[in-house]
């Protein structure tokens, strides 16, 4: 009789020697044979693996003591015993133990597939892929193949590495020995093809399957809303129906999924009212892709699905409840927002996160940030890539706090927190506005060394970085570069030139997007137009808006009728101009009155200014752009009191000038300053430099201002 040396440890088993646990005590003094010892292990991991799904516990020792035990006795030749001490281990998520257990088993372990699958589910269930694959291999190097369990956890492991070609090796084998025709197989085999984005493979996969079920139909529809093809996902639904099958909420979510994924929010509103009609209850998942595309002309809607939200009871589910505060965020209801947010129970990070892009999407950025320090400061969760950038872009996107941007960006990398492509999009949107080159080209080193060189987003924040910071060649460069451009790409490049009044540079690069096959959009037409009105080219501009309407089959818009009367005014056609603005099919607003006026202030056609002036005013615009250009021109024909009289009038309206603003980027730092401010770094040799500049003026005879340096 054999009598095993069983060491329990009471912390984790603490009914070992109470209840079921004192049986098994009693039963392991009289085991003898092999089977009974296998039979009782399997009990122990059995109750290990349990607790550990339970979150009873997370201690790797009672399994570690079972290991020893089953060393001791000699158990390990069990295929069975070895696979489940692999997935106790996979469940502690001690990977290296697993593979030391799956790697020092006894031979004849290796001719069982439930020992591999074994180890195929522990490196699958830890987003190893690739060691999985690695271990399918050297099953073919054994010449063992894998069964209808194992296939399955191979083809979602190439679906998740995305190598076509590994799949349909794959496929082949599946197909080789036979089990293409069972139906777990087949739909791991449609999900992976809709992992890739093969969507045709995926439905020859399912017509050829013998023996469908619901579960087939909705991995087909999933993998048509993975990839944006609304299209594919309705026709999946009307041929599932048209077969007699009944769509369940899954399918219906996956189809209103591919609406809200395309940003089609109208549809996937309808395909839910349909679902609704049709009598298939909402779920939690259904209900949060509803709310995601509530906002802007669907923002009505958000508060009937709140409504649903309520009834129904979904609040409990929290990625509902973070949903509908992402939904007021983005429509601005940031008080909803925020009572949302604070009736919460539990709180994760997605819901300060949702809560912090709220504020900073309306323009709240100083209570965004407040959020964020709340965040900061918590014991719970603290901010991540999400948090920072979205107070980064927050505060990026509004006017005056560029700078407070930067500083931010700053923290953040001393926090060691690593930035994504939309914080680094945000920090390059303020290096350009603040012409901060030096900070622009680290930023741009740093995107190098986190491998985003070849984001889009990135790559397109670093070209608008650099055109607006003047250094034409290197914004060229990288555009050159660019693997994949899109219109946003082009775009940026024709407005960089056109701002430093190289047209025809503009004009070239708006040629070559044509060549290669890029539609220009309405967006295009405002950057080369105005391209062409600050390079003085009348005669080029006039033939782009006329291939506008004629070629591209763009209906001109206020701002390209702008456009044009700006570069005829400039030109000094002030009658071509006015002619160009009464034709308009549109009532002219103020910024097309304002480039009347200017290019009247520019030649000083005082008549024509004042009639420009008195339209403008009367559109009771905030802006003091125009007062202050009809003044200049009383002022610049001596008409001192007129010009006294239009800027009475502003200030009696409360309108008030903002000042100029100023930047310089000193040792990797923006400083900021304008008329009125103090600077906060000493401008001793700053007043020197400009006094010296001034004498280089006079000596030049340059026409120049005399200003009154006041320090």
């Amino acid at each position: 009789m054999t009598v095993l040396p069983l060491v329990l440890n009471r912390r984790f088993f603490p009914l070992a020697f109470n209840n079921i646990f004192k049986s098994y005590c009693v039963e392991a003094i009289h085991i003898q044979s092999g089977n009974g010892r296998v039979d009782f292990f399997d009990r122990l991991l059995q109750h290990c693996i349990s607790k550990i799904d339970e979150r009873f516990s997370l201690d790797d020792g009672p399994v570690k003591q079972i290991h020893a035990q089953i060393s001791v006795t000699s158990s390990f030749s069990s295929a069975f015993l070895s696979a489940r001490l692999v997935t106790a281990y996979a469940k502690l998520t001690l990977l290296n133990d697993a593979r030391k257990v799956f790697d020092n088993c006894p031979r004849e372990c290796f001719s069982s597939s439930l020992f591999w699958n074994s180890m195929l589910r522990a490196y699958l269930s830890d987003f190893r892929y690739g060691a999985a694959v690695e271990l399918y291999v050297r099953m073919r190097e054994i010449d063992l193949h894998p069964d209808k369990f194992g296939f399955p956890l191979i083809v979602r492991a190439c679906a998740m590495i995305g190598d076509v070609r590994l799949c349909e090796l794959v496929h082949s084998h599946v197909v080789g020995i036979g089990l293409s025709s069972n139906p777990h197989v087949g739909n791991e085999l449609m999900g992976m093809y809709g992992e890739i984005g093969l969507m045709g493979a995926a439905v020859k996969v399912f017509d050829r399957m013998p023996l469908r079920s619901r579960v087939s139909w909705n991995v087909v529809v999933a993998g048509f809303s993975k990839n944006f093809d609304c299209e594919g996902a309705v026709w999946m639904l009307r041929r599932m129906e048209g077969e007699g099958w009944e769509a369940n909420p899954v399918t219906w979510t996956s189809v209103i999924s591919s609406f809200a994924r395309c940003g089609i929010g109208e549809k996937a509103w309808e395909f839910y009212v349909l679902m609704r009609q049709r009598g298939v209850d909402a779920t939690a998942e259904s209900i949060a892709v509803v709310v995601s595309v509530c906002d802007g002309a669907m923002t009505a809607k958000g508060e009937v699905v709140h409504c649903h939200v309520i009834r129904g009871g979904f609040e409990r589910y929290i990625f509902v409840s973070n949903a509908l505060v992402s939904m007021y965020g983005r429509n601005g209801d940031v008080g909803k927002a925020e009572f949302l947010f604070s009736s919460l129970r539990s709180k994760s990070l997605v819901s300060w996160n949702a809560l912090i892009s709220a504020y900073a999407r309306t323009g709240l950025c100083d209570d965004a940030f407040s959020v964020f320090l709340r965040l900061e400061s918590s014991n719970m969760v603290r901010p991540n890539v999400v948090s920072w950038s979205a107070v980064i872009g927050g505060f990026a996107s509004s006017e005056g706090l560029k700078v407070a941007a930067l500083e931010l960006f700053r923290r953040m990398q001393s926090a060691r927190v690593r930035p994504n492509s939309v914080t680094v999009a945000s920090v390059l949107s303020s290096c350009a506005e603040l012409s901060a080159l030096s900070l622009g080209r680290e930023i741009h080193s740093h995107t190098i060394r986190l491998f985003m060189d070849e984001d889009l987003l990135v790559m397109n924040g670093l070209i608008n970085m650099y055109m607006k910071c003047g250094n034409l060649g290197a914004g060229e460069m990288v555009f050159r570069k660019m693997v994949f451009r899109d219109i946003i790409s082009w775009n940026i490049m024709i407005t960089g030139y056109g701002m430093h009044g190289l047209g025809l540079e503009s004009l070239d690069i708006f040629d070559q997007m044509v060549e290669e096959g890029v539609k220009p959009d309405k967006v295009t037409f405002v950057g080369a137009l105005s391209a062409c009105s600050h390079a003085g080219l009348v005669l080029e501009g006039r033939k782009l808006f006329n291939r506008m309407s004629g070629v591209f089959n763009i209906e001109p818009s206020v701002e390209h009728y702008s456009c044009m009367v700006d570069m005829f005014g400039r030109a000094g056609l002030l009658e071509e101009a006015r002619r160009v603005l009464k034709s308009m099919p549109m009532e002219p607003n103020a910024p097309v009155w304002g480039a009347m006026l200017s290019s009247c202030e520019m030649h000083r056609s005082v008549d024509d200014a004042e009639e420009s002036a008195a339209v403008m005013f009367d559109m009771e615009s905030g802006a003091t752009g125009g007062y202050m250009l009809l003044s200049n021109l009383y002022a610049t024909n001596g008409r001192w009191d007129e010009a006294a009289g239009v800027r009475t009038v502003a200030r009696a309206r409360g309108l008030r000038k903002v000042p100029a603003q100023s930047w310089i980027e000193v040792k990797k730092k923006v400083h900021s300053f304008s008329v009125g401010r103090g600077f906060e770094m000493d401008m001793d040799e700053v007043y020197l430099v400009l006094q010296d500049l001034r004498m280089h003026m006079v000596k030049e005879s340059c026409v120049f201002i005399s200003m009154c340096w006041e320090k």
